[in-house]
């Protein structure tokens, strides 16, 4: 779960991360009181969606950039006027863009330079990581492509966390010495403990910037929440902002699903993550491009598996659909009774392709033979994606 950069800039307070003041903004009712309470001119006005590159992207209507500096309030207000309810593009949005919903008010920082920061998993060690660079206010990964000796990458003991050495470390792998290298590790050290209390999947600071008196700010945040973990974290799941999500998504995850929205036209329903992942790599192999990730686990019910078809037929781009199955825990007469129910109730206009395999198979291509359904039947995984590809076309 992602949430905007005023909501990990709450959290940074809640743990004395230092960052510039600010305000969010939700409508232009709330603007006077939200200018009212920034320090300093200019103001920086910043468009919250959740997606990297704002101030580089566009909106659909030709205003330019998302993040903006107001030399006074009257600016301040035109540029809101511009950004909410409008759409902005980024490099991460795609061309459809995302809705501008809240704007977030900052004070000015006059900056004398710039560092990236970073905690997340590191995936091949199983273990926290600190990452900074001298490259901040740039993007990471076109750091790591151009320069990856400019990126630095600290292992952290789960079991001990940062230690304070490692923070100097990281302090003077930046050039940082005396005061500012002690402000650094202090920041460091805080940030890993945010990140380890709250169950972050991620916390990025960039640009982690240093003033011109001197003091150490994070002039951006962004956090993303271990969604497995949020069960622990009420006061977190009450910031999810279910308008930044795909809907068909939202509705999975609320019905067990775990369902991935991609820009393909076969829609695919599979039980198991690595079958899933196959399943939409063959799709691929023969000239297909699969419209989901779904994987309806391995103790779907009949309701469940109609509601997996519900949510694939809600992608207007969607022309065939291939139901993967290997039945163990999950029984091919069940998936079956999901089909033909599903098939009747929604009235299924796009073509069909099954594949059952597994537990109770016989009785489950014997129940879908007389189900009176246009469907096509296939015998293997590579039978299955031909068919269902040509359909597609």
């Amino acid at each position: 779960m992602n949430l905007h950069e005023y909501q990990a800039k709450e959290l940074f307070a809640q743990y004395g991360i230092a960052t510039p003041g600010g305000a969010p903004v939700k409508s232009l009712a709330e603007l006077p009181a939200a200018i009212a309470k920034i320090q300093g001119r200019p103001i920086v006005v910043k468009a919250q969606i959740h997606a990297g590159g704002r101030g580089k992207g566009h909106f659909t209507d030709g205003f330019q950039g998302g993040v903006k500096l107001a030399k006074n309030d009257a600016e301040a207000t035109e540029i809101a006027q511009k950004m909410l309810g409008n759409t902005l593009v980024t490099k991460q949005t795609g061309p459809d863009g995302r809705k501008v919903q809240t704007l977030y008010l900052n004070e000015p920082v006059e900056i004398a330079k710039e560092f990236y920061c970073a905690i997340a998993l590191n995936r091949k060690t199983s273990a926290p990581t600190l990452i900074v660079s001298t490259e901040g206010g740039m993007e990471i990964e076109e750091v790591s492509r151009e320069n990856p000796k400019a990126i630095i990458k600290i292992d952290i003991d789960p079991l001990l966390g940062l230690r304070p050495y490692q923070a100097r470390v990281a302090a003077a792998e930046l050039g940082l010495h005396a005061d500012l290298a002690k402000q650094a590790a202090d920041f460091f050290v805080k940030l890993y403990k945010l990140w380890f209390e709250k169950d972050l999947a991620l916390v990025e600071v960039n640009p982690l910037a240093i003033t011109k008196d001197g003091k150490l700010v994070a002039l951006d945040a962004k956090a993303s929440v271990e969604d497995n973990a949020l069960y622990r974290h009420p006061e977190l799941a009450e910031m999810r902002d279910l308008n930044e999500e795909d809907p068909k998504e939202t509705e999975a995850n609320a019905n067990g699903l775990n369902y991935v929205a991609l820009d393909g036209s076969i829609a695919c329903m599979v039980n198991g993550a690595g079958l899933a992942m196959s399943t939409m790599d063959i799709i691929s192999y023969f000239g297909g491009k699969p419209a989901n990730f779904l994987d309806v686990g391995g103790s779907a019910n009949e309701k469940q598996v109609e509601t997996a078809f519900r949510i694939i037929l809600k992608d207007p781009n969607v022309k065939a659909i291939l139901v993967n199955i290997f039945g163990g825990i999950m029984k091919c007469d069940t998936i079956a009774t999901g089909i033909i129910n599903a098939a009747k109730n929604i009235n299924l206009q796009v073509p069909l392709v099954v594949r059952l395999e597994g537990t109770n198979v016989e009785l489950g291509r014997k129940m879908l033979a007389e189900s009176g359904l246009k469907l096509h039947a296939a015998s293997g995984l590579s039978d299955a994606a031909q068919k269902v590809v040509e359909l597609a076309k």
